[in-house]
């Protein structure tokens, strides 16, 4: 690595280090909670070899069904990136989905957890072993391929899901958030609801060329939630601040139909948590 690289490498350690410390005034409320009187959904754990799309990589992921699930008709769908984050206390989505579901809120959804692919190249400059750089912040229909050719017909063997993709959303975090959109825009006729958390639409695999794109792309029929802070990184790949201002007033210009919260947080789910009842009212309304 060069002495520069190796200058930016140590400013962004540090730059990570304060993004992501947590004091920010964000607490969970009581849709993100445990309700008495609402029925609970199951969450199996499961693991995956990729036959094709990824061949040689392994992953975990979960299925989430809720207790009002029924064969007889097709639920909807939610896949999550990083899916062990999204199941952990940040943001607690099955008891969010628990709740809302049991309110009438949200439709009756299952949700997929994936995690990045086990072993990969890691993340450009940074290194690593895992393949979530490579999945994640790649531009291209090639994860969407994933969930479209592998994983949804594995879980939908054993439950029935909707074909329609406006009942079909997907959700992540920083390289999961950029990952989400990529799917969406990529292949719309899967996925047409989108939550990026932090998204990492920076210059580490391609994802800064969005802002340009969309504006000179007729509008795709996606519905886009966006969240960022004003502490969220700015480290050698670029300001994260500034990407989701930027692609929030690309989708503003071509008219979709987005929502972009900004907030005071740093680079983690606290905040995207606090709000993550809202954001799917907002998300599934009709």
């Amino acid at each position: 690595m060069s002495e520069i690289l190796t200058g930016a490498y140590q400013k962004d350690q540090a730059m990570f280090a304060s993004s992501m410390r947590g004091d920010e005034p964000y607490r969970l409320g009581p849709d993100s909670l445990p309700q008495p009187g609402v029925p609970r959904g199951v969450v199996t754990a499961q693991r995956w070899a990729s036959p094709a799309v990824y061949p040689g990589t392994e992953r975990s992921y979960w299925v989430y069904v809720p207790r009002q699930y029924d064969a007889n008709r097709a639920a909807g769908l939610m896949v999550f990136q990083d899916g062990a984050t999204y199941l952990g206390a940040d943001i607690n989505v099955p008891i969010v989905f628990d709740n809302l579901i049991h309110q009438g809120a949200m439709p009756v959804t299952i949700g997929l957890f994936v995690n990045p692919g086990d072993r990969g190249p890691g993340t450009p400059l940074y290194g690593g072993f895992d393949n979530r750089s490579f999945e994640y912040d790649s531009l291209g229909d090639r994860y969407a391929r994933l969930l479209i050719e592998e994983l949804i017909p594995e879980i939908g063997a054993r439950y029935r899901i909707t074909d329609d993709p406006d009942g079909r959303a997907i959700c992540g975090l920083s390289s999961g958030g950029i990952c989400a959109f990529t799917a969406a825009w990529e292949r719309p006729d899967a996925f047409r609801k989108v939550v990026s958390h932090c998204g990492s639409f920076t210059d580490m695999r391609g994802g800064h060329t969005y802002p340009g794109l969309i504006r000179r792309t007729e509008a795709r029929p996606l519905r886009v939630f966006l969240q960022s802070g004003a502490r969220d990184l700015d480290v050698v790949f670029g300001n994260w601040p500034l990407a989701n201002r930027a692609l929030a007033a690309a989708l503003a210009y071509r008219d979709y139909d987005y929502r972009f919260e900004f907030g005071e947080g740093g680079h983690t789910l606290l905040h995207g948590g606090a709000i993550f009842p809202e954001t799917l009212r907002w998300l599934w309304r009709v």
